[in-house]
């Protein structure tokens, strides 16, 4: 059963033009060439990346947070309550107003006393800034030494400024140390995300960045096996060459640059509009789409690439309105660059003053009298 999967999946017209096979990509005369094999080399690499992140967030990152006075914000926390926070586990984060009421007859608290429980609640469970600044710079300086190993690698070879280039002599295209190593250590990366991704801080296009990571490690893998490796060095240095610009604006952000952080969204902005909108689809997907057929018949490996493609075309779309959107605000209203995706904090300090001028200062959501008598809200 498993033999017969394996031959189906591994035929050839799936994966060639025709009159082209594995035979073709046999290593021969000194020659080298892809294997989907040497697919499992990223396995360790990615456990290698995570062990490498965790020494990095802590003796590199946490100490360049301290040093660019990143602060953290105090949280109040939740009282302790069995029952709201049952209900906060078990069924939902945001009760709407009839379950609110219902859970202030169970616990005997006043409805503002529930609504603020559960934005506590809420706010404990957000990541806090320092872990945002250390996943921020983690992947700034990634995405950063990537691009400029990736330039490094493509910056002789013709096909970096004649598109067509990558299609000469395929599939018979020898296998070069550099762009092995930029495949492996790419695809180990992503594949590192992808392991992280339920620890790492979640935001509001988190099946998005679930469909972006699936999709460019399936675009890695697949060009590595078909030797559409140089189109696969392109798109990926294409993808590299804006995302160290966004994770060194949120860095800023996060440590309150507010100057620093507009001016490097405002060029991370531009770098991504003609990268992923412009160069992206109208430079490499017509490299992929269009040219090949006039080569080669087209085969399901050509539809199957180039769906892939278009799915991170999508996705960039998608960014994209969400990038003019924070862009367009900073420049017409001056208004500070803000991740629209990440949650933010709630607050409950209207409440706490207006407490505050009735009360007395507040102590866990109490009002502390002199009397050392406490009286509920």
């Amino acid at each position: 059963m498993l033999s017969e999967l394996s031959d189906w999946f591994w035929q050839e017209r799936l994966w060639f033009p025709e009159g082209l096979g594995w035979a073709d990509l046999e290593d021969r005369d000194g020659r080298v060439y892809a294997k989907a094999r040497d697919l499992w080399v990223a396995l360790p690499i990615a456990l290698v990346f995570l062990l490498i992140r965790q020494i990095f967030e802590r003796m590199v990152a946490t100490p360049l947070a301290s040093l660019l006075g990143v602060k953290e914000t105090v949280r109040l926390r939740a009282p302790h309550n069995p029952t709201l926070e049952s209900f906060y586990c078990s069924v939902t984060k945001n009760p709407t107003q009839s379950l609110v009421w219902s859970l202030c007859k169970q616990t005997g608290c006043s409805e503002r006393q529930v609504q603020r429980w559960f934005r506590r609640r809420r706010n404990q469970d957000r990541p806090s800034l320092l872990k945002k600044f250390r996943e921020a710079s983690w992947r700034f300086t990634f995405y950063l030494l990537a691009f400029i190993a990736g330039l490094a690698a493509l910056i002789d070879k013709p096909w970096l400024y004649e598109l067509k280039e990558m299609w000469q002599g395929f599939p018979v295209l020898t296998l070069l140390p550099s762009q092995y190593w930029y495949y492996m250590i790419e695809l180990g990366f992503y594949g590192s995300l992808l392991f992280s991704v339920a620890s790492d801080v979640k935001r509001k296009d988190f099946k998005e960045q679930i469909v972006h990571h699936v999709a460019t490690i399936l675009l890695i893998s697949f060009s590595w096996c078909v030797n559409y490796i140089r189109a696969g060095t392109l798109i990926m240095l294409v993808h590299d060459s804006s995302d160290y610009f966004l994770e060194s604006a949120k860095m800023f952000n996060y440590a309150g640059w507010r100057n620093a952080c507009n001016y490097i969204f405002i060029v991370f902005a531009a770098v991504f509009i003609i990268t992923r909108l412009v160069i992206f689809p109208f430079w490499i997907i017509y490299c992929t789409w269009v040219y090949p057929v006039t080569i080669y018949q087209p085969f399901f490996g050509y539809y199957f690439f180039n769906g892939l493609l278009m799915t991170l075309q999508c996705l960039h779309i998608f960014w994209a309105v969400l990038i003019i959107r924070i862009a367009v605000r900073f420049l017409t209203n001056n208004e500070k660059v803000d991740d629209e995706r990440s949650d933010k904090d709630e607050t409950d300090e209207s409440e706490e003053e207006e407490d505050v001028k009735k009360n007395g200062p507040l102590q866990n959501g109490h009002a502390v009298h002199n009397n050392n008598h406490s009286k509920t809200e």
